[in-house]
């Protein structure tokens, strides 16, 4: 077992560089299936779910070749399978976009359902929608396979009956190869649907609109190899902003796009943080105790619900109350059983936090319980006096960087250190 050994109190200063999207690289890597060519992707982040997408694409036929660690070479003209089998789908949420990306190239797949957080139920039911609206008949079998097959996709309306950015991405991917026009609307408007159709349009696909809550897509015949670099991660750059203000420091984050962050800036001008941006980067100082602040995670441009755990944790140590209302998932507040161990006081009423501010958090052995409450751990143990044991650390490197070299770069007393688990321990008592 590893661990994240934390020793809390030390100010964040300095500047560091925020790595590709995680959001975007997912539903890239799979859209590069409906080139049947070479597509050369750069600024790709060195994270688990990257490292498990391309087991799956390698698995399916496709030749992989890393030009440098961030940069990744892909030839799918040998994808011949339109199988995805559960134990390669188990490691992350986003491999349900094979669904669309083999139904838009082989007119069938069959694809396990997939794994990553649990935040409560992620049902699929608007991605089976808009599958067959273009005409795909869709089963799910008993072995939790989601079997999809059409004879022809043909484009047509497809009305999300909620915003949903998996099912808006789901359906670009299928309908980019079908016949005539698909429109989708209430679609997504995340920056990571952006990188995708313009992705997409570079291999040569028709994609207007995206941004918008309605996307335009007329089908092509054919698709072609392309070099691309994925956008910066929003969800990293507003992370390090964020642990920049919970330490009061002064940090640096570059290689990001300040338009993607306005509604994470907008929240930590009003906790009473300066922040200061330029082309390419932001700024984020903060000399004195957060003020207080209420927060709603909204589909974008609102704030984002993957920013939420981080952004609580800073409230925590906020003067008066705050209250977070989470509008998107029904699981995302279990992070903060341990927050309370490190001192705060949260009380948590179904979608809603309502958070009274302490001064100090203090070290405590915690776990982080997914991807973005595991970044907010990291965060509360840093800025907390004292150290802190941080577990199931593998739910954080699904979606950050050499997150230990990069706060270590900022000042942070952080290592990864190897435990024993349980049964090893367990078997050398019993020696």
């Amino acid at each position: 077992m590893d661990k994240f050994i934390i020793t809390g109190g030390q100010r964040l200063t300095g500047e560091v560089s925020v790595s590709g999207a995680k959001n975007a690289v997912v539903a890239i890597l799979p859209a590069t299936i409906l080139a049947e060519d070479v597509c050369r992707i750069e600024n790709i982040p060195n994270i688990s779910d990257v490292t498990a997408m391309v087991k799956i694409l390698k698995n399916m036929g496709a030749g992989i070749k890393y030009i440098n660690p961030s940069t990744l070479e892909i030839d799918t003209r040998f994808v011949r399978s339109h199988v995805v089998e559960h134990d390669l789908t188990k490691q992350l949420r986003a491999s349900y976009y094979l669904i669309g990306a083999l139904i838009g190239r082989f007119h069938k797949a069959q694809v396990a359902m997939p794994g990553g957080c649990y935040l409560g139920l992620r049902p699929i039911d608007q991605h089976i929608k808009g599958f067959e609206a273009l005409g795909a008949e869709v089963t799910m079998e008993e072995n939790a396979m989601v079997n999809v097959q059409a004879e022809h996709l043909l484009g047509n309306s497809v009305y999300l009956d909620v915003v949903s950015v998996g099912a808006t991405i789901n359906v670009m991917l299928a309908a980019v190869k079908a016949r005539g026009l698909t429109v989708i609307e209430n679609a997504a408007k995340e920056p990571h649907i952006v990188d995708l159709a313009n992705f997409l349009n570079t291999m040569g696909a028709d994609v207007r609109g995206a941004g918008t809550d309605v996307i335009k897509i007329r089908g092509v015949e054919k698709l072609h190899g392309c070099e691309y670099s994925i956008i910066p991660d929003q969800i990293e750059a507003g992370t390090y902003m964020v642990a920049a203000a919970a330490t009061r420091g002064n940090v640096l984050v570059k290689n990001v796009i300040p338009k993607h962050l306005e509604s994470i800036t907008a929240k930590l001008i009003e906790a009473g943080a300066t922040v200061i941006e330029d082309d390419e980067a932001v700024r984020v100082i903060m000399d004195k105790r957060p003020g207080h602040c209420n927060i709603k995670t909204m589909p974008h441009p609102g704030f984002p619900t993957d920013m939420q755990p981080q952004f609580s944790t800073l409230l925590c140590l906020a003067e008066g109350t705050s209250f977070v209302s989470e509008s998107v998932w029904d699981n995302r507040f279990r992070y903060t059983e341990q927050l309370t161990r490190m001192g705060a006081t949260i009380h948590v009423n179904g979608k809603t936090a309502v958070i009274e501010g302490v001064e100090a958090l203090k070290g405590a052995p915690i776990r982080a319980d997914d991807l973005r409450a595991g970044a907010a751990m990291l965060i509360a143990a840093m800025a907390a006096n004292g150290v802190s044991e941080l577990e199931e650390i593998q739910h954080i490197e699904r979606g950050y960087e050499n997150v230990v070299d990069k706060f270590r770069s900022l000042g942070a007393i952080i290592e990864r250190r190897s435990f024993p688990d349980d049964e090893e321990k367990v078997q050398m008592t019993a020696g």
